[in-house]
């Protein structure tokens, strides 16, 4: 149901049951509300509009089986935009089975909508299969970030590969060019990464962070670029970007923790984007254990930047 529908005037009263259970109020309040503008559905929960077994409770409470969520009449003054034709994103997914799947995220554009966007892969791919109700991100890419993406398509799916995340049995797998020559083999960063007060967007190394580690193996060097393979420990935001300028080699064509003089060359060489991209996933599946083992090829326009520096 959209929020401009007709029902959407009444109040709501759902019972939670075993798939919604664990879920945060505020993603599953994103999930029935299709359309509700993110900052519409925080202020009601703030002004303790959505009641719990008649009370208050937080954005970030988790549902429990037999809670009964009221939802008020939702009032909106105008409809949403029409959803754009993204119906090609349907051939960019590399594995699908009635648990999950992985689509190969083109660089570009962002996992969910927010800070402007009013449409993301989670939005995308939901409008796409409307009888899906339960399609929930797993993990997060920059929205510069192109590869491995994985969706689970319920929640006691969601709930098992979080619970495999936590136990460190996910393998993510990115390939990347960094600045400069990187000298010697595999290193490891391990420096913890905190969000800037000031600035969300950005992070920063920085004791008061929380634990990060990255690991950088040099597969190939050229006059004045390494391309590498990098393994994540941990998954922070920006990890490998941020722990990659930590290391005194930057990723190329990273606008945000680069070297800003260094991006008109790097432009000139046909490189437009961040030379960041997740390149495989391995995880073991929530249903069957068996290992899931995903690779994206390098995009194409990647393999022409790496084609220019051989010349």
């Amino acid at each position: 149901m959209s929020w401009h529908d007709k029902a959407a005037s009444a109040v709501r009263l759902v019972t939670i049951d075993a798939e919604r259970s664990g879920q945060r109020l505020d993603n599953f309040l994103l999930a029935i509300l299709k359309g509700v503008p993110r900052t519409h559905i925080y202020r009601i929960v703030r002004k303790g509009e959505i009641r719990i077994n008649k009370g208050r409770r937080k954005a970030d409470y988790r549902l429990q089986v037999g809670d009964i969520v009221r939802i008020p009449p939702i009032e909106v003054k105008a409809p949403p935009p029409p959803a754009p034709d993204l119906k090609w994103l349907s051939e960019l997914i590399l594995f699908e089975d009635d648990w999950l799947l992985v689509l190969d995220k083109p660089t570009g554009m962002a996992v969910h909508g927010g800070s402007g966007l009013s449409f993301g892969v989670i939005e995308a791919l939901r409008a796409l299969r409307p009888a899906a109700r339960s399609l929930e991100l797993v993990h997060r890419l920059d929205r510069a970030t192109s590869g491995c993406l994985l969706i689970a398509k319920r929640r006691s799916a969601l709930r098992g590969l979080h619970e495999s995340m936590r136990a460190g049995h996910f393998g993510k797998h990115y390939v990347a060019l960094l600045q400069g020559v990187l000298a010697g083999g595999a290193r490891t960063v391990d420096a913890p990464l905190l969000r800037r007060d000031t600035d969300e967007r950005r992070v920063v190394v920085d004791a008061a962070g929380k634990p990060a580690q990255t690991y950088f193996t040099p597969r190939r060097r050229f006059r004045d670029a390494t391309l590498t393979d990098v393994r994540l420990g941990t998954g922070r935001t920006h990890q490998v970007r941020v722990h990659a300028a930590y290391l005194g080699h930057p990723l190329a064509g990273d606008e945000r923790y680069g070297d800003p003089k260094a991006l008109g060359a790097w432009k000139q060489r046909g490189l437009t984007r961040l030379f960041l991209h997740a390149a495989r996933l391995s995880f073991p599946h929530p249903a069957t254990g068996k290992t899931v083992d995903i690779e994206s090829p390098l995009p194409k326009d990647l393999v022409r930047v790496l084609e220019s520096l051989d010349a």
